[in-house]
């Protein structure tokens, strides 16, 4: 008799298993496929290193323009996969060995629950206090004409990919779709972006995204939006008003969707939209002792919001009080170049919620530190409000901008303002100066010309 089954070893299940068993929880977990889940594997860590490849790349480009003159030959893409295969075979080795470490039972195989919460693998019987379910999303593909016909590439499948394509077609312009394409372009793949909502990266800050757009197209990538495809072939993909839009690879990065399977068989209530499992605030399902995290309920599909949910899961089971993930505190990561980070709320929200909003943006175009080192592009960006000087949300659009967000993140998770923000010292020369001059910007304190 376990205290703990996890189903599904990804970032909310191992790490809700750990600290269980930290906690003095007898843990197992079970996981059908590669232990640390569609992160791990097929998901945030592989798709980093890509784009880790394609930073060498422009990086080599850039100093050719300042006297450092090299040559980027032939990309050996074998080569890259194979050092994308280490990092995830590295991070798969450090899960398993924190399994062992804490005596956490590992169980591969796929799982089945029964209503008399009977965990079943591969037809042996597991019995436990309480079941976690945390069994993520699987890519959503919409029933676009003839796709079913053709062989194309998931976000689950675009990393088994071996050789490099000539014509890459992704369709989709969200946070996957695009980073994808700044990985690929710049090893000389000629890439086309095919998304159907009016823009791209719909979720992002508008100032932002008109910056991400420029450096797309700056790149190279082709972008197109508001498009109707009337059918895909094995060869091209067909968009009406336009010229058939041939591939020799085509990715369909369209969003991802909650497994529901063991909720469904389990019968587990669901949320309005019958797209997620319905918890309450200690992340219970409508059955009793079957909890729930991560892609499976209604909030952000993030690796790190499964993470902070498994936490208060572990905490919940020791009999230590935990208050649900706040959203609002929650950073928002799209790691292109340059990188865009952001939480909170924007600036309608913040008026739709009845605060007198003040908003402030700094460039990086003046800092010395971007200048130095030719980051230029983008901004710090502040939503406060008057009276209090709270820190209601920030944007950040700039090189290591998913590295700076936390500053100001951390001074509003300890309750800090913006006060606290324009009083911090910032190492000179930084980037993170800009956070500085926009807190004082929003204090109408502004210390640089």
């Amino acid at each position: 008799m376990f205290d703990l089954i996890v189903i599904g070893s990804g970032p909310g299940g191992y790490v809700a298993a750990i600290k269980a068993a930290q906690l003095g929880q007898k843990v197992a977990v079970v996981e059908r496929k590669d232990i640390g889940g569609t992160c791990l594997n097929v998901g945030c860590i592989p798709s980093k290193s890509y784009i880790q490849h394609a930073h060498w790349v422009l990086s080599a480009q850039e100093a050719n323009k300042f006297g450092i003159h090299t040559t980027v030959g032939d990309i050996d893409f074998e080569k890259l996969v194979e050092r994308k295969n280490g990092v995830v075979k590295t991070l798969q080795g450090g899960v398993g060995h924190l399994f062992k470490s804490n005596k956490i039972e590992y169980i591969e195989g796929s799982a089945s629950v029964t209503k008399n919460k009977e965990v079943i693998v591969d037809g042996k019987t597991y019995h436990a206090k309480n079941i976690l379910l945390a069994t993520g999303s699987r890519p959503f593909v919409p029933p676009i004409n003839g796709v079913k016909d053709v062989d194309y590439l998931t976000t689950d499948t675009f990393f088994s990919m071996t050789e490099l394509p000539k014509k890459f077609v992704v369709i989709g312009g969200g946070i996957i779709a695009v980073e994808l394409a700044f990985a690929m372009k710049p090893l000389g793949v000629d890439v086309t972006l095919l998304e159907v909502a009016p823009d791209i990266l719909l979720t992002e800050d508008e100032a932002a995204r008109e910056i991400i757009k420029k450096k797309l197209k700056k790149l190279g990538i082709v972008v197109h939006v508001g498009v109707h495809i009337n059918e895909v072939t094995k060869t091209a993909v067909k968009v009406e008003g336009l010229e058939d839009v041939s591939y020799d690879k085509l990715l369909v990065a369209t969003g991802r969707r909650a497994d529901l399977t063991i909720a469904n068989d389990l019968g587990l209530e669901l949320d309005d939209s019958k797209r997620f499992v319905k918890v309450d605030h200690h992340y219970q399902t409508s059955l009793s002792n079957v909890f729930a995290i991560g892609d499976l309920i209604p909030g952000l599909m993030l690796a790190h919001v499964a993470s902070a949910e498994g936490i208060r899961i572990a905490e919940h089971l020791a009999g230590q009080p935990i208050t649900p993930v706040n959203k609002d505190l929650v950073p928002k990561c799209l790691y292109t170049d340059p990188e865009i980070a952001s939480f909170g709320l924007n600036e309608k929200e913040a008026k739709e919620q009845g605060y007198d909003v003040v908003v402030k943006q700094m460039a990086f175009g003046g800092n010395g530190r971007a200048i130095a080192s030719v980051e230029t592009d983008g901004f710090v960006k502040i939503i406060s409000e008057k009276k209090y000087h709270q820190i209601l949300g920030a944007v950040i659009v700039g090189s290591h901008a998913t590295e700076m967000i936390h500053t100001i993140l951390a001074v509003r998770e300890a309750e800090g303002t913006v006060d606290e923000l324009a009083h911090t010292i910032f190492a000179h020369p930084t980037l993170s100066e800009v956070v500085g001059e926009t807190a004082n910007a929003v204090l109408f304190r502004p210390i640089h010309g």
